[in-house]
């Protein structure tokens, strides 16, 4: 049984007349990686204030690792470790030195410091910039940067609000493997809030889409898919290896098919279930043999835009 390290109750933030964030019920399990999702000023940014204890909620309760953020806000901060999309260093230190700094604030000795920070700096990627000014890093290296220096207290979780702004492609692909590794390896739980539907999709268990302060869906990507399409027609591509002018109707005799379209020697078949398989086995009874055979798979960027159009 998954041990939830954050819960969310009724969580609600009022500024006068109006609701940034409205009766959130949200529960996030130990080395899970969770994305939020939603448009500016959808209430992302102002839940992650109140999960750090940095604004009261009108109404509700929030629960960190089992600690009331309201209540034990310094608590909660010892566990968490957060990541802003723009990361401050003292840009005249190296990077292993603004990592010795943090290590020290956070009581860490002095030379169990350093060689944390040596550590981390190889984790991330880091050990051949280990002595070279942060005012001279990259963006990506300033953002792998900020992660060890979020690492350097050794957090139950770790936010990140998003993180790869501004980072070429091949740094967001080393950047992403390395969030999912410190889940699985390490069993670190990940709040990812981004507008980078692809980045989302290829890292988090989890989304939750959020539009007005409120959460108006939560799961993975198959169950957003399936309670969103399912009033849709199923879509099964299937191209055969021979052509079988037959084929097309045997197709459409299938139960649960509603239409089969050719095209380009290509078969498009609606069905209101998944046939698939019966599909395959028309078409090599036939003689007609596959090449391939595709069920519509609806990704995250299907699903926020059907949700916000």
């Amino acid at each position: 049984m998954k041990t939830n390290v954050i819960e969310l109750v009724g969580l609600t933030k009022r500024y006068g007349s109006f609701t940034a964030v409205d009766h959130l019920n949200l529960t996030i399990g130990k080395g899970e990686v969770f994305g939020l999702l939603g448009p500016n000023g959808a209430g992302k940014s102002t839940t992650i204030l109140m999960l750090l204890g940095l604004t009261e909620p009108t109404e509700g309760s929030v629960e960190v690792c089992g600690i009331r953020s309201t209540s034990h806000p310094i608590e909660v901060k010892r566990k968490v470790g957060y990541l802003p999309e723009d990361v401050g260093f003292y840009d005249d230190l190296t990077g292993l030195e603004n990592l010795i700094y943090m290590a020290r604030l956070n009581s860490i000795p002095a030379q169990t410091a350093k060689e944390k920070a040596l550590r981390l700096l190889e984790r991330v990627g880091l050990q051949n910039e280990t002595n070279k000014k942060t005012g001279k890093y990259s963006r990506g290296m300033r953002q792998r940067l900020g992660l060890a220096e979020v690492l350097v207290k050794s957090p139950e979780i770790i936010i990140l609000d998003e993180p790869t702004s501004g980072i070429d492609p091949a740094g967001v692909r080393e950047f992403m493997d390395l969030i999912r590794r410190l889940s699985k390896e390490e069993g670190i739980t990940v709040l990812f809030s981004s507008h980078h539907l692809h980045q989302v999709q290829q890292v988090c268990d989890r989304v939750g889409l959020f539009v007005k302060g409120s959460l108006i869906a939560e799961g993975n990507i198959h169950q957003l898919s399936q309670k969103l399409f399912s009033g849709d027609f199923l879509t099964i591509k299937a191209k055969t290896a021979v052509e079988q002018p037959s084929l097309q109707a045997d197709f459409q005799k299938l139960k649960g098919v509603h239409a089969v379209r050719l095209q380009d020697g290509t078969y498009f078949i609606e069905c209101t279930e998944d046939v698939t398989a019966v599909i395959a086995e028309t078409a090599v009874k036939s003689g007609a043999g596959l090449k391939y055979l595709q069920k519509t798979e609806y990704g995250l960027d299907d699903i926020y835009n059907r949700y916000f159009s």
